[in-house]
């Protein structure tokens, strides 16, 4: 199997990450609306604890829709995927570390961990807009921890709204299946 074809294997089969990031957003502005309108500690149980079951929710999603859920044995990005997955829970003491210093630096901690976690999906995924949300996320995180750490949900909401639009760009940019002619 070529990079390209292990590439597009993935595209396909995670439709261009669409449901994943769909995943992702509802659960960033549940946590921002927790944060906004519970407390912040519920907030960040919600972000981290969901954050958990991004994977499996997008797994049910792809059966529901009748779809493969995961990479073939053969595909060799199966385990970097995996690997890719597991940066964010290994830096989250970090994030907890400076959030205890000053809370307003949870969400965007968060957002600069997850966008480098999103930086190699390009080359799982063969598309460079993940570098896109990859750059948000980072430069986003940077603004509003140097800039807005007051604003303790500034960074949930803007988050769960790239999120959104990523999940719909691509969808949007979905490619139908090609048709074998015998």
């Amino acid at each position: 199997m070529t990079i390209e074809e292990a590439q597009r294997q993935s595209r396909t089969i995670y439709l261009g990450g669409a449901p994943g990031q769909l995943v992702c957003a509802v659960i960033w502005l549940a946590s921002a609306a927790a944060g906004a309108w519970a407390t912040p500690k519920l907030a960040i149980l919600i972000v981290v604890i969901g954050g958990m079951f991004i994977f499996p929710l997008t797994q049910l999603i792809l059966a529901a829709m009748r779809r493969p859920t995961s990479l073939p044995a053969d595909n060799p990005f199966r385990w970097l995927a995996l690997e890719v997955a597991f940066m964010v829970p290994l830096c989250l003491p970090v994030v907890g570390a400076a959030a205890v210093h000053k809370l307003g630096w949870f969400y965007p901690g968060v957002m600069i961990v997850v966008g480098a976690h999103y930086l190699p999906f390009a080359f799982l995924y063969g598309q460079m807009r993940w570098l896109v949300l990859a750059g948000v996320l980072i430069v986003a995180g940077l603004l509003i921890g140097l800039y807005h750490s007051q604003s303790f949900t500034l960074g949930g909401w803007v988050t769960g709204a790239a999120f959104l639009v990523f999940s719909a760009w691509a969808a949007a940019n979905l490619k139908p299946p090609q048709v074998q002619r015998a």
